[in-house]
């Protein structure tokens, strides 16, 4: 299928789709014309790398874990080096939440605190910078 029907049947913009082409995560045929040609297949392949984008990989990991991974509606591994990688991304993806929970706390702490009473400016003070006639 052509790029248009392609873009309307995965769900993803047309220049999106060019994106993953020029990071090698997708390979359509070229048509004598120049045109790119998409099989039934790269839709799955399209979800699976929105999933991964999802998930926190990077695009240059998602290079690494497609082909090592069965096509279809699910990702199996084929590959016996992407559960070591995987492992590795996990716990980089992890690290980040228990980060950002931490950032999280602190502003909780922050909203949750007291703000203390402005001070009210004493009468004498008033009266010494009130203009005299």
């Amino acid at each position: 299928m052509r790029m248009g029907s392609f873009s309307r049947a995965t769900g993803v913009s047309e220049r999106l789709l060019r994106y993953y082409e020029e990071q090698g995560l997708l390979r359509p045929a070229r048509l004598a014309s120049g045109h790119r040609e998409y099989a039934e297949a790269d839709v799955a392949t399209v979800a699976h790398i929105r999933g991964l984008l999802a998930a926190g990989l990077t695009t240059a990991t998602i290079g690494q874990v497609l082909p090592c991974v069965a096509g279809g509606e699910r990702m199996v591994p084929n590959c016996p080096e992407l559960a070591a990688m995987l492992q590795r991304e996990r716990r980089r993806i992890s690290e980040s939440i228990e980060q950002l929970q931490h950032s999280r706390q602190l502003i909780d702490e922050v909203l949750a605190a007291k703000p203390e009473a402005p001070a009210l400016p004493r009468r004498d003070r008033v009266r010494a910078t009130a203009p005299t006639s």
